[in-house]
């Protein structure tokens, strides 16, 4: 999940991690209902929802970290939980595209997943981009890079504004700009970017449709995102589960 909140897990507890660590995994069905109860494809989005979980985290296991495997790569339960969340409210044109390249990417040896936080390290790393990543992995053109840059702008501005709406749930999200980013941590910004980075660009413009639609429909992605993320953890609405991060605060002190 791009934004990687701190969310509580049961009602006055909290947990705290950039991938919510301990939150309750359920289901793409739960996942799909909490996004779209009426859409009638439920069942269809919770299947693509799952084959693409289980793809991503194959490549997961096979992505090389930097002073050996990462804890998070033997996590399955968060794993599961943190991209069912982003993952649940996207269309189903856009689910299967995703499928779909990761799927092309198994066939021809590519890791999407290692991609991605290979990209990463243009921002947070740029010596090692230099000396080792920029020549290895496919260039974006300039074409490509201002869709991508519309898009982040677009969410990079829905992030902020959660932020200012759930102070407390925004305390555990990701830090928000590219300018803040350091080799042991990574912006919801350049996250995304490197995320975007990953993906067909038939996958790309659907995306951009998507955020499109949301931004004319005055929907921001973060909360429904985060939201969903909440309700799988059993609290009913954001507004609960912030209150309950004030709570569980007031616990440890």
């Amino acid at each position: 999940m791009t934004d990687g909140t701190k969310t509580a897990t049961a009602r006055g507890k909290a947990t705290e991690g950039k991938a919510a660590n301990g939150t309750p995994a359920g289901t793409a069905k739960d996942a799909a209902a909490c996004a779209s109860a009426a859409s009638g494809k439920d069942e269809e989005r919770g299947r693509l929802i799952e084959d693409v979980i289980a793809r991503e985290w194959h490549q997961f296991q096979d992505t090389d970290n930097e002073g050996g495997r990462a804890a998070c790569q033997g996590d399955w339960p968060t794993f599961h939980a943190m991209r069912l969340s982003q993952f649940a409210p996207w269309p189903v044109p856009l689910l299967a595209s995703y499928l779909s390249d990761l799927e092309d990417a198994d066939r021809t040896g590519r890791n999407l997943v290692a991609e991605k936080y290979a990209r990463m390290m243009e921002s947070t790393d740029p010596p090692a981009w230099a000396e080792r990543i920029a020549g290895r992995i496919p260039r974006i053109n300039a074409e490509r890079q201002t869709l991508q840059e519309r898009i982040i702008a677009r969410q990079v501005s829905w992030a902020a504004d959660f932020r200012r709406r759930y102070p407390r749930l925004g305390r555990g999200m990701r830090r928000l700009r590219s300018s803040e980013d350091a080799p042991d941590a990574t912006s919801f910004e350049t996250y995304l970017r490197g995320e975007l980075g990953t993906w067909s660009d038939r996958t790309l413009h659907l995306y951009a449709t998507y955020v499109d639609d949301l931004a004319a429909r005055r929907r921001n992605l973060t909360r429904d995102t985060i939201e969903i993320t909440v309700r799988l953890a059993g609290f009913g609405s954001l507004d609960e589960a912030e209150a309950a991060q004030k709570s569980s605060s007031e616990d440890r002190r």
